[in-house]
């Protein structure tokens, strides 16, 4: 019989990370801990990083949610969480790290063995100045793709900040995403054709959810491929009719809140059978969300760079193998993880 165990922390931004839906300074996570009570010092861990304001995750529910998980650990498919994809990943993720021996081995495959990944530089919304120095410090440590957050600040400084970039930086070098997260409004299409002078090479989410008349003449009329990201995470039953309507050129997927690498796998499937392109992004977990992404991300043969470098982003995040160095991230399988704190 497994013991499941309940663990609360708070990630602390050593820098405040701008979105179009304001800023963010902490971030709330959930971990679920199983273990056989004659075996304590082998475990399983999962993640349960819901994203206030963004998942279908009630927050404020999550931890009478968990609570039920704990008490049904053993028959945990009687639990209905379908409301809750965070603690769908984190069950998931939970259960197949406890039968791979509790190492933090959710996949076994190339990323375990040393093989990096390739993914884009996150830019994060602010003044222009501080945008600009982080472009200048993500291509001075060697990245060839950055994803730039827009939406928040005036229209024209940004225009301006990827005009400077762009002076110095060719698309033949430097490959550019935009990701509005919903902000744009009836002048979406209007900015879509001026950020397209500049090479862009996608932009996620231009406008809300829920506005599939509209954003399907935008995927047929925009000269920069769209990105249907916020659009995938309620939709649960009707993902074809989803995909048939809209046909983006790209989605973008965030296990944490789609619920899951089994309904992950879903949509890139979906995606394939209509010549959809797709990359992953982690959904600011921390190290042990982002580590079974990763590997996650390996089991598939990546064409694009994806969306895996925010394990830096935390004061109070967990030693980890996983490393950044230039653009590709690793997993240094000599290196140990230092999870103490759930040995309490």
């Amino acid at each position: 019989m497994l013991t499941a165990e309940i663990y609360f922390h708070q990630l602390k931004f050593i820098v405040p990370g701008g979105t179009s839906r304001g800023i963010l300074k902490m971030k709330p996570s959930w971990f679920i801990k199983i273990f056989k009570e004659n075996k304590p010092s082998v475990f399983g861990l999962g993640e349960c990083g819901p994203i206030d304001g963004l998942s279908i995750d009630s927050l404020k529910d999550i931890p009478i949610k968990l609570k039920e998980v704990v008490k049904n650990i053993n028959q945990i498919s009687e639990v209905d969480t379908l409301a809750f994809p965070s603690i769908q990943f984190g069950i998931e993720n939970a259960f197949n790290d406890y039968y791979n021996g509790g190492e933090r081995i959710i996949f076994k495959n190339s990323f375990i063995d040393g093989t990096p990944i390739k993914i884009n530089g996150l830019i994060w919304m602010g003044n222009k100045d501080f945008m600009l120095s982080q472009v200048k410090n993500k291509i001075e440590n060697g990245y060839s793709c950055l994803k730039l957050k827009i939406g928040a600040i005036n229209f024209m400084d940004e225009i301006s900040i990827i005009e400077k970039i762009r002076a110095k930086f060719s698309s033949d070098v430097l490959e550019i995403r935009v990701d509005a997260n919903g902000a744009f409004k009836d002048d979406a299409l209007s900015k879509i054709n001026q950020l397209s002078k500049l090479k862009i090479h996608s932009i996620e989410q231009p406008i809300a959810v829920n506005q599939w008349e509209e954003m399907k003449y935008l995927c047929s009329e925009s000269p920069i491929p769209i990105v249907l990201d916020e659009e995938l995470i309620s939709i649960s039953n009707n993902k074809d009719e989803l995909l048939d309507y809209i046909k983006p050129q790209y989605l973008v997927l965030k296990p944490t809140l789609l619920g899951g690498f089994t309904k992950t796998k879903e949509w890139i499937e979906k995606a394939k059978k209509r010549n959809i392109e797709w990359w992953i992004t982690s959904a600011l977990e921390s190290n042990i969300g982002l580590s079974a992404i990763s590997q996650f991300c390996s089991e598939y043969d990546l064409k694009l760079p994806q969306g895996l470098g925010t394990g830096q982003l935390y004061s109070n995040n967990f030693t980890s193998p996983l490393k950044l160095k230039g653009e590709m991230i690793y997993y240094q399988n000599k290196m140990d993880w230092d999870l103490s704190f759930f040995k309490k």
